[in-house]
Formats: C-alpha cells, structure tokens, sequence
C-alpha cells in the first residue's frame, strides 16, 4: 500500500467538466502535490468556477477519473461529500458570511457543522485561526463592521479551522483593491508555506509576475499545465 503522504492531494486523469449537460473543458489531467501553490486563469466563462466545484463535489464528475484527498470523486456518496470538505478549504470571491452573526458565530456555525463538540475546542481554535489571519480582536463584530478585506480574511479563517490538505479560491481578490488584494495573497502565501496546498483562480496578472508559481490555464476547452508546456498569460486578461 503506498504512503499517502506522498500521493498527490489531487489527481485528475482524462476528465471532461460539465455544467448541467454541457462538456465545457475535455481531457483534463493534472495533478496538485502536497504543499503546492498552483494558479488557475482562463478567460470568463472558461470553466475555471466549474473545475473548482467538481474538485469539492458541487458538480458531479461524469467522465474520467478524479481523486481528491484520498476521496475518488466519480464513485463519492452524498454522505461522505462533509468530509472530503474537511479536507478542502473553500474560498469565495463574494464572502458568503452570514450578515446576522458575529465573526466568532460564523466560524462556530462551521465548527458545528463539521462535527467540533467541546465549546472550550471551539473557542480555543478560533482565536488561533483569527489569530493566523490578523483578526484576533474582530470576533465579537458583524460582517458589516469589517471592510472587504477582513471579511476576506475571515473568510480564509473558516476555510483552514479543520486544517484542510488544500485550499481551493475562486477569485479571492476579485473584489478588493490592488493593497487588499495582495495582503491577501501574502496570507495565502503564509499559509502553503505552513504546507497546505493551494489551487487559486484568479485574474490578477500582477500575481504572476510578482509571485510566479505553477499555472493551469484553460485555453479552447483544454487546461494547459506550465510545469509541462509554455504558453503565454497575456491573452487571458
């Protein structure tokens, strides 16, 4: 049986991503190693969203093959969807906290949902995630006492309180200023280099030059893969 940890924390091989009943990206294979900080562009309307939502499950994978933290996405059950979200941290470009409850109250609202018991646990463990994203004296304020930028950062909070193998972010910067937008990206860089996994989409050209890392680019329907091929980034934004 061989070691887990060095088995990659996602592995797609010949699949073809669907939106309803429409193929939109075909032949699909890469992998995404433990620790790896990997970008993901391509035109609006390319598939990006689509591909992320296949790799936690919110699409279905239809054809071809995809593992994702030891969980193989063509044969996974509903029930065991909660727990492959254990294992992947899910970053939104629109926040998605709830407005009616405090900072603290949307990370426990999580906590609770993912099977954390002990309120001391609980308690414990958002101070230290707050803590890791600058928020530390945030936890009794409302989403709209925070600037998009903390509310951002409160988002990546609850994306890494169960200490996920990888993040997955869908435009995470996409509504926040070019200062915000790379504070986040420095915190995202603090957090692979603790040794998560990071597949990020984005259409911030700046990143790449500033802080070159692998990058998947949808281009006609295929992903092409910068650890195997060359190609250019500057038709995409």
């Amino acid at each position: 049986m061989s070691d887990f940890s060095s088995e990659p924390i996602v592995s797609v091989k010949d699949a073809t991503i669907f939106q309803e009943t429409n193929a939109i990206v075909t032949g699909v294979n890469f992998d995404i190693q433990k620790g790896e900080f990997v970008y993901l562009i391509g035109r609006t309307g390319s598939g990006k969203s689509s591909i992320l939502k296949t790799l936690y499950a919110d699409l279905p994978l239809m054809t071809g093959y995809a593992q994702v933290a030891g969980f193989e996405l063509s044969k996974i059950k509903p029930s065991k969807v909660p727990f492959l979200r254990r294992k992947v941290g899910i970053i939104f470009q629109d926040f998605e906290l709830l407005p009616d409850r405090t900072v603290g109250d949307n990370l426990r609202f999580v906590m609770k949902a993912t099977g954390w018991n002990s309120n001391q646990k609980i308690k414990e463990k958002i101070s230290e995630v707050l803590m890791k994203v600058g928020l530390d004296s945030s936890v009794n304020k409302y989403p709209y006492q925070l600037s998009g930028g903390e509310q951002q950062r409160v988002v990546i909070a609850r994306a890494i309180i169960n200490e996920p193998l990888i993040l997955v972010a869908d435009e995470p910067t996409g509504n926040l200023d070019p200062k915000v937008a790379d504070e986040i990206l420095q915190l995202f860089r603090q957090i692979n280099n603790s040794g998560t996994a990071i597949l990020m989409a984005t259409h911030n050209h700046k990143f790449l030059e500033k802080y070159p890392e692998r990058v998947l680019k949808l281009d006609e329907r295929k992903v092409l893969d910068s650890k195997k091929e060359k190609f250019e980034y500057s038709n995409v934004f």
